[in-house]
């Protein structure tokens, strides 16, 4: 079942952003609260992606090597945390005048989705990386925390940043983010306008 979850984890999240698309209705408030912290993640996942590579994108559990720099040398899973604080920034983008029910539902679709799919893929790469890289990855979970942040990097870190590796393997990503953003401005009831005068 963690194999299945691992392989097919974007997907579950389609739910939530189909929901804030069709029923968000964001105000300049909630849009510029939400951007910014959807930004905040999106930076922490290029962050990380510039370190883990293109391994990021495979449908199964792999790692060429243990990576403990950068991002990963302050908390486990840095690129769960922003896609979690990207989730989180457009919910509330979404949020903005809609009813309370709706707003509801939007949160409970994010704590929901996001919570239960990385309690069962955390696992499942974890065991991977104790089986691969044994009493290193150990000691390694030992200093730093999955999901806490920490203030002292972890010694001896290893790994190096690649922007190359973000062209690679974050494309994709950044190029739905900038349709996410734009479909919430069209949303907005002067992004409304805006599409009318401009496709008018």
């Amino acid at each position: 079942m963690r194999s299945f979850f691992f392989k097919h984890r974007g997907l579950f999240f389609i739910p939530l952003a189909v929901a804030i698309i069709f029923m968000g209705k964001p105000t300049y408030t909630s849009f510029s609260i939400g951007i910014i912290i959807a930004i905040i993640g999106e930076l922490i996942r290029i962050w990380g992606v510039g370190y883990a590579g293109a391994t990021t994108r495979k449908d199964n559990v792999t790692a060429p090597f243990l990576v403990t720099a950068g991002p990963f040398s302050i908390v486990r899973n840095p690129l769960y945390i922003g896609n979690t604080l990207t989730g989180l920034g457009f919910t509330i983008v979404g949020c903005g005048a809609t009813s309370v029910p709706v707003t509801a539902t939007f949160f409970i679709l994010w704590f929901l989705f996001y919570f239960t799919v990385y309690g069962i893929i955390i696992p499942h790469e974890e065991a991977f990386l104790k089986e691969t890289f044994g009493n290193p990855y150990i000691e390694y979970c030992k200093r730093v925390h999955r999901i806490i942040p920490q203030f002292k990097p972890y010694p001896n870190a290893q790994g190096e940043f690649n922007s190359k590796a973000i062209l690679n393997a974050e494309s994709r990503t950044l190029i739905q983010f900038a349709i996410f953003t734009a479909i919430m401005i069209l949303k907005m009831p002067q992004g409304i306008l805006a599409g009318k005068l401009f496709f008018s």
